[in-house]
């Protein structure tokens, strides 16, 4: 976010803004810990300025780690009311928040937990209260997902532990709470409304994928042989909200006399192909070579405005400020051709087979686009266009993901054996690009559910600086991810377009976690903490093999006893067939 990290440096520092350029090179990922100022932007800039000569801050991975923002940082208490037929009539959660030290987004991200807590279901009634503690910890931030993974956690484990009270497949406890496709728009109970959604068939195609009851039927031989491998099979269905709000985004394109063009773009590209997929919008209105149209963003001198990127905004925002830039420019070029050709306007047509413009049945006359840009330069004129693309509100991708782990009863060692995504990001620009963010997304779930923990001392100090204390996943612990893509395109953006980038994240670790649950149900376990780390899923096991498992329910602090009493005194008491997960 560049030209955001531009405008915060002028406040911090009390200079101008045109004192600033900000140029952002290639970061590599960045997932939420990049964005913004930070106190050592403001502390280099200062120096560069006090010395007058360059400056330059290189952190160790070992700083990056303790002082890059954390985040996942959320205790969760939640209650799921059903009725005999697993339908499901409320919820109530109460979440503690560690916000950290100085804390800024982190605080927030709960509520962001709160909009989407509803998940892909028709829920009736929902409470739900949030605390937020400040702490002596690193900060809390936005990470891939921001809110929105804890949500989906959230009512996920929910979701299958009233399938193991109430004895019904988690497929068919899902099935038959999904929100219908006949109620979109549809405005959730705590604000939002998601635009489109198609639930059942994203499940129904992961199940499909999976030859899910095949798996149940190795499962539950697994269990009769009393292998001492035990198989679990998770299921996570997911929505999520990109874009937040929604937004606005700057565009522009420029064709130059050799041919080639030019985009601008106010988000940044930090390896999520924006070159590539803006490109083929452009190529898509002009027929110029997608290898002949660059990219310029990152560069707030170039870059008139930019909202940057975050929350998987930029193709349904800059992609669709650069395509109604595309044609804006168009429009200018069949005006420019049609005095060049001495020719009516209406006449004008693009062939983007040949990459020319001219008059319709009339190819021997066409000009080329360098040609066209060239004559246009002649005259003082520049052959461009820009937009201010403006999107009403968020959109809301979805999905199924299906998970198929194995256990080793001895050890506690978990072993990811196949994982099924099943994501809908709207219209599909690039199945390549969809596919990269998938597999990336499925690996950063995959790792906070099974390895990813951040770790104290007694003293407070951080006992997980590095990679070598700090367990990351590779590609060693991962299969051959099983990805899909269906589509339902939003009407909010001219691309019907929604955000890819955190959705296979979201989906992914519930799935995973429910998924190592499920292969030990059979011994009493109910839930198991993230990370499923070996020594936590032993620990349970011993447990639920020595009749010690703990009460699964875990009364909230006092924080939300006052509340909760207000509440309930209201609430009318509940029906006889009803049962609280």
């Amino acid at each position: 976010m560049p030209h955001a990290l531009h405008d915060q440096l002028a406040g911090a520092l009390g200079i101008a803004k045109d004192e600033i350029h900000v140029v952002t090179p290639q970061v590599g990922g960045g997932f939420g810990g990049k964005a913004g100022l930070m106190a050592e932007h403001v502390v280099i800039s200062a120096l560069t300025k006090r010395f007058a000569r360059p400056v330059v801050w290189v952190p160790p991975r070992s700083d990056d780690m303790k002082s890059l923002l954390h985040s996942r940082g959320q205790i969760q208490y939640a209650e799921l009311g059903c009725d005999a037929d697993g339908r499901f009539t409320n919820l109530r959660v109460r979440i503690v928040n560690d916000a950290g030290a100085y804390p800024n987004i982190g605080a927030h991200l709960p509520g962001l937990s709160r909009n989407m807590a509803q998940g892909t279901y028709a829920i009736p009634e929902l409470e739900f209260d949030i605390a937020v503690a400040v702490t002596n910890t690193t900060p809390m931030g936005a990470y891939r997902g921001a809110g929105r993974p804890e949500a989906t956690a959230l009512i996920e484990r929910l979701t299958d532990q009233a399938a193991l009270e109430l004895g019904i497949d988690p497929l068919e406890i899902r099935r038959r709470n999904f929100l219908g496709e006949d109620v979109f728009p549809f405005k959730t109970i705590a604000g939002p409304t998601y635009d489109t959604g198609r639930y059942a068939v994203a499940l129904e195609r992961a199940a499909e994928v999976a030859d899910y009851h095949s798996l149940r039927a190795e499962q539950a031989e697994r269990r009769a042989r009393g292998d001492e491998m035990l198989l679990g099979i998770g299921v996570a269905s997911y929505v999520e909200v990109t874009s937040g709000r929604g937004g606005t985004e700057f565009g522009a394109v420029e064709v130059h006399d050799d041919g080639s063009a030019t985009m601008f773009a106010g988000t940044l590209s930090h390896g999520q192909g924006h070159q590539t997929a803006y490109a083929m919008l452009v190529s898509d209105q002009t027929g110029i070579p997608v290898d002949r149209i660059t990219l310029v963003d990152g560069d707030t001198d170039r870059v008139r405005t930019g909202g940057g990127t975050g929350g998987s905004r930029s193709l349904q925002l800059a992609g669709s400020a650069v395509h109604g830039a595309t044609e804006v420019m168009v429009d200018k070029a069949k005006q420019l051709a049609a005095r060049f050709l001495e020719a009516d306007v209406a006449d004008i047509v693009v062939d983007r087979a040949s990459g020319t413009i001219g008059v319709a049945g009339v190819p021997a006359q066409a000009i080329t686009w360098g040609d066209l840009a060239g004559r246009a330069a002649a005259e003082g004129e520049q052959l461009n266009g820009e937009l201010d693309f403006v999107q009403e509100s968020g959109t809301f991708p979805f999905g199924t993901h299906i998970a198929v782990v194995e256990v080793d009863s001895g050890t506690g060692k978990v072993t990811l054996l196949r994982h099924i995504a099943v994501d809908d990001c709207g219209t599909v620009l690039n199945p390549l690009i969809v596919e990269g963010q998938q597999h990336g997304g499925i690996a950063a779930g995959v790792g906070q559910a099974l390895f990813e923990e951040v770790l104290f001392d007694e003293d407070g100090n951080p006992v997980t600086s590095n990679l070598a204390e700090y367990a990351i996943v590779s590609a060693a612990e991962l299969p051959s991810f099983e990805v899909v893509s269906t589509e339902t395109p939003t009407p909010l953006n001219p691309l019907g377009a929604k955000g890819i980038g955190e959705a296979a994240t979201i989906g992914a670790t519930p799935a995973v976690q429910n998924a190592v649950i499920d292969a030990v149900a059979h011994l009493g376990v109910r839930h198991i903490d993230l990370p499923c780390t070996p020594e936590r899923v032993w620990t349970t096991i011993e447990h639920a093999r020595s009749g010690t498992l703990p009460d699964p329910w875990i009364e909230p602090p006092d924080i939300f006893a006052r509340n909760r009493a207000e509440v309930d005194a209201e609430q009318p008491e509940t029906a006889p067939d009803d049962v609280a997960i």
